[in-house]
C-alpha cells in the first residue's frame, strides 16, 4: 500500500525514512518530529512492515484508511506497507532484500526505527532488522533493482518501554499535528460507543499518557513537549550555548 504523493518517476530522495512494525507506531513515537521536519521543508516517508492485522481492534480496511489519513496529516511524501505479516517479522532473505531495495530506492539521509529492546517482539525485531539492513543497503554486491545507498545514521524511538534518550527534539509547535495524526487511528483508542475488547491503547488514560511522555521529554530540555531518541553516535552541535537555552539554571 503506497500513497503516491509524488510520481514514482521522480528520483527525489527523502531526508528521513521512518520504518516501524505496525501502523500507528510511528505516529505515537516520532510524529511530532516528522511534522516538524515537514514544516522545515524536509521530506520524509513512512514504512509499515506489517498491516497490524493481529491487533485486537479495528478491521484491516479501517486500519488502512486510518494509516493513510495519518500520513496525510503529518505531510508524508508516501506511506508504504511491506506486508511481512503481523507477528512474522523474521528476517527471511525475501524480507531483507525488500527493505534493502526500499532504502536504496528512497535514499534517505536518516532512518528512524524502533529501539531494539522493547516489550513487543515485533518492535524489537523491526529495530534489529532495519539496523542491519541500513548497513547492508550500502554493499554494492548485494543486488537489487536500485543502486547501493547507506543512510548516514539509524536513530531509535521508544515504543513500549521508555528509554533514556541520547537527544531530544522539541515538538511543541507540532504537538497538535502529532495529536491529530494519532487520533486518526480512532479504532485503536477509547470510545464509549465501542463494543470491542479493551486493550492497552484503548484505555481511557492512554492518550493522556502519550502526552505525559512528551511532556517528560520536554521537561528534560526546558520546553513543553518533546520526543526522545537513542543514537549510536552523538549528534553534532554547532552552538553549545544555544543548545542549552531554556533549561532551569543548574538543572
Amino acid at each position: 500500500m503506497r500513497r503516491p504523493m509524488r510520481s514514482r518517476r521522480e528520483a527525489v530522495p527523502v531526508d528521513v525514512l521512518a520504518i516501524a512494525a505496525h501502523p500507528d507506531d510511528v505516529e505515537l513515537t516520532c510524529g511530532g518530529t516528522l511534522a516538524g521536519l515537514k514544516a522545515q521543508g524536509r521530506k520524509f516517508g513512512i514504512v509499515d512492515l506489517t498491516r497490524g492485522e493481529l491487533g485486537t481492534r479495528g478491521s484491516d480496511a479501517i486500519r488502512r484508511k486510518e494509516a493513510e489519513r495519518a500520513a496525510e496529516i503529518l505531510g508524508a511524501e508516501f506511506r508504504e506497507t511491506l506486508d511481512f505479516g503481523d507477528g512474522r517479522i523474521s528476517g527471511t532473505r525475501e524480507q531483507e532484500l525488500s527493505v534493502v531495495d526500499l532504502i536504496r530506492r528512497e535514499r534517505p539521509r536518516l532512518i528512524l526505527t524502533s529501539y531494539p529492546e522493547d516489550r513487543h517482539p515485533d518492535h524489537a525485531r523491526a529495530g534489529r532488522l532495519v539496523t542491519d539492513l541500513a548497513f547492508y543497503a550500502g554493499l554494492r554486491k548485494i543486488e537489487t533493482s536500485h543502486p547501493a545507498h547507506r543512510p548516514q545514521q539509524t536513530i531509535y524511538f521508544s515504543t513500549g518501554y521508555l528509554h533514556e534518550p541520547d537527544f531530544v527534539v522539541d515538538v511543541t509547535a507540532a504537538m497538535e499535528t502529532r495529536r491529530a495524526a494519532i487520533r486518526a487511528f480512532s479504532s485503536q483508542f477509547h470510545s464509549e460507543a465501542s463494543t470491542e475488547p479493551v486493550t492497552v491503547l484503548s484505555q481511557k488514560s492512554f492518550l493522556d499518557a502519550m502526552d505525559a511522555r512528551a511532556r517528560h521529554f520536554g521537561f528534560l530540555i526546558g520546553v513543553e513537549f518533546a520526543e526522545g531518541f537513542r543514537s549510536k553516535r552523538p549528534p553534532k552541535l554547532d552552538d553549545i550555548v544555544a543548545a542549552f537555552e531554556g533549561f532551569e539554571p543548574g538543572f
